[in-house]
């Protein structure tokens, strides 16, 4: 917990890892060692698990227990840890946010509930009484209604981050780049925000963005890692490069639905012993498997995998 104290350190790319299985659907411990391992090499800035990406859904309690006990150990206050803890429930969210704390973790980023569809005052007593229970534990907002068919309004976030001295950011995956906007004019520039969609990450630095927590740093970390330190030196030039050239990746992440496909490179690519997703996922079609591998192509040059 060595950014807790004082998360605006936690800046650039915090890479949200996918949850590695084996063949048979069981949790793959040092399959998610080696994955961490290799984002620290590739310069990755923080780590997440257990964000969408990462499969929550489909896991146990117990079991994202266990993935976060893991990542703590392997990232050892290298980087920032920011595991995700959300639920649809309640009781869970602060079982898994207790344990994140317990083990270490910088800072738990906590997704809307989903499905329940709460009114905005739901949502507001729902973050309040996770913000009540972990004062000393700062906490991250996760807008991804995409996902959970429920949107924060910009002005329950500027609520919320008013009230309470340990919410101190936001993670905004909407594709509506207007929201970003409006929570920031909402809630002023002392709020810390990362972008969960690949294409508006380089766009939300110049809103005075913290950073990106990007499902493409799954296959490309040391590339995204590389498009903010650009940015941070001021070559917006080279930054907005290899923005560009990131493109034919970000499609490649969505040929089928996020993380299968991206499972699929780091299994070809070694990096995994299973490209194994849990139901209701699937692994990717025939179909599917062309377009990610003619993507892969097109994008090879911006990928860096251990020889």
């Amino acid at each position: 917990m060595k950014f807790r104290s004082d998360p605006r350190q936690i800046r650039g790319s915090l890479a949200p890892v996918v949850t590695p299985f084996t063949d048979d659907g069981a949790l793959d411990p040092d399959g998610l060692r080696a994955l961490i391992r290799w984002q620290l090499a590739s310069g990755s800035h923080g780590i997440s698990i257990g964000g969408s990406t990462g499969e929550p859904g489909a896991q146990s309690t117990e079991e994202r227990v266990e993935a976060m006990r893991i990542a703590a150990e392997t990232i050892a206050d290298q980087v920032p840890f920011l595991p995700g803890t959300g639920s649809a429930k309640l009781a869970e969210t602060l079982e898994l946010t207790s344990a994140a704390r317990d083990l270490g973790a910088d800072a738990a980023l906590i997704i809307t509930p989903y499905y329940a569809r709460p009114t905005q005052e739901a949502l507001y007593r729902w973050y309040a009484t996770v913000a009540n229970e972990f004062p000393d534990l700062p906490l991250i907002v996760y807008n991804v209604p995409s996902r959970t068919a429920v949107e924060i309004e910009p002005a329950t976030v500027a609520r919320l981050f008013r009230d309470f001295d340990n919410i101190v950011g936001i993670k905004e995956t909407t594709k509506d780049f207007e929201h970003f906007s409006r929570t920031y004019h909402a809630c002023g520039p002392e709020l810390l925000m990362w972008s969960g969609i690949e294409l508006l990450c380089l766009p939300l630095l110049a809103l005075g963005g913290a950073g990106f927590v990007s499902a493409l740093a799954n296959i490309a970390p040391a590339a995204v890692a590389r498009m903010y330190e650009l940015w941070a030196a001021g070559d917006q030039d080279g930054a907005r490069d290899l923005h560009y050239r990131l493109h034919p990746l970000v499609d490649l992440l969505f040929v089928e639905t996020n993380p299968a496909p991206a499972k699929w490179v780091l299994k070809d690519a070694g990096l995994l012993g299973s490209a194994h997703v849990r139901p209701p996922l699937i692994e990717p079609t025939e179909t599917g498997l062309a377009k990610i591998k003619a993507l892969r192509t097109a994008g090879a040059d911006l990928l860096d995998f251990p020889a």
